[in-house]
């Protein structure tokens, strides 16, 4: 039998990927050159939770954790951003995945499962958490927006106004999160959806992972269809019965803070990993807070801005 072994394009992690093609059967190998316990192990417990629910997501073939290597099933090489970029009517196709959220949220995940010799153990999102991720914007965005800021001031006077806002935050951190539940971690499969990179998967806010997928930095939606599908999520969750106002409270600041600490994620990719791709996507994320600014819950840390930096004038990176 013949092997072919192709690389394929990765993602922003440590991460290499090849298909595998044997016959007409094909694979993916995975190599882990860093955290290979999180992106080798957890994932693989990842996707067995996840195929254990009937979700489709790669399954373990051949484990050479030794090396480094996994060696998972195919989902094929076509995502849902490439499903739905080029669509004018996109609507139910996310509706899909507002239903595929929803399941997600269904599971009831435990604090840890064994893995062979391994035992993973699953984090719930902390305040310290949501921190730890935006301050990704002020250590790498605004270390490279300019030369004139004072990072480390302005980073205490807005992680601040911020640790207020994160406490304003209404539910509980007691659902499945994926936590980066975007077009592009989405493949179309067997006439379905199937979920990829799921290894920073976590107990976390009912109103992540629709934050990332309504409010995905990659797809420009219109606030019509924005405003549908959190609607339709509302009526279709088991948040149903509670007050509106409370779920688009958490989407919005849960928004802010996915898409600040992506702001830092982008700019780290290019000027540590030399991954330039990513930098196109700014314009549009930047676009997506200032839309979620609007929300009174912001009114203080808008001021602090426009005192201290100026979004304007962030938006415009010199010193890349």
């Amino acid at each position: 039998m013949n092997y072919k072994l192709k690389k394929i394009s990765g993602d922003a992690s440590f991460r290499e990927f090849y298909r595998l093609q044997k016959g007409k059967k094909t694979s993916i190998i995975v190599q882990a050159r860093r955290e290979k316990f999180k992106n080798l192990i957890t994932y693989c417990v990842v996707n067995k939770i996840l195929t254990n629910h009937k979700i489709y997501a790669p399954k373990l073939i051949q484990n050479y954790y030794g090396d480094n290597i996994i060696e998972i099933t195919d989902l094929g090489k076509k995502s849902f951003y490439d499903l739905v970029i080029k669509k004018k009517n996109k609507l139910n196709n996310y509706k899909s995945l507002i239903n595929l959220i929803i399941k997600l949220q269904n599971i009831k995940l435990k604090q840890n499962y064994r893995f062979g010799k391994f035992k993973v153990n699953f984090e719930t999102y902390t305040l310290k958490n949501l921190h730890k991720e935006s301050d990704l914007f002020f250590d790498w965005y605004l270390k490279y927006s300019s030369k004139k800021i004072k990072i480390k001031k302005i980073k205490n006077i807005l992680k601040k106004e911020l640790n207020d806002i994160y406490k304003k935050i209404y539910f509980r951190n007691n659902v499945f999160v994926h936590r980066d539940f975007h077009a592009s971690n989405i493949m179309v499969y067997k006439n379905n959806f199937g979920l990829i990179d799921s290894q920073d998967a976590i107990l976390g806010n009912p109103l992540y992972d629709v934050a990332s997928l309504i409010d995905d930095v990659r797809i420009k939606l219109s606030s019509d269809i924005q405003e549908k599908l959190l609607n339709y999520y509302y009526r279709n969750s088991k948040l149903k019965k509670e007050k509106y106002e409370n779920l688009k409270n958490d989407f919005e600041i849960l928004s802010v803070q996915r898409n600040l600490k992506i702001l830092g994620i982008f700019v780290r990719l290019y000027k540590r990993d030399s991954k330039s791709n990513y930098l196109k996507y700014l314009p549009h994320t930047w676009s997506l807070i200032e839309k979620r600014l609007k929300n009174p819950v912001f009114e203080n840390l808008n001021y602090l801005f426009k005192k201290y930096l100026k979004i304007k004038t962030l938006k415009k990176i010199s010193n890349l």
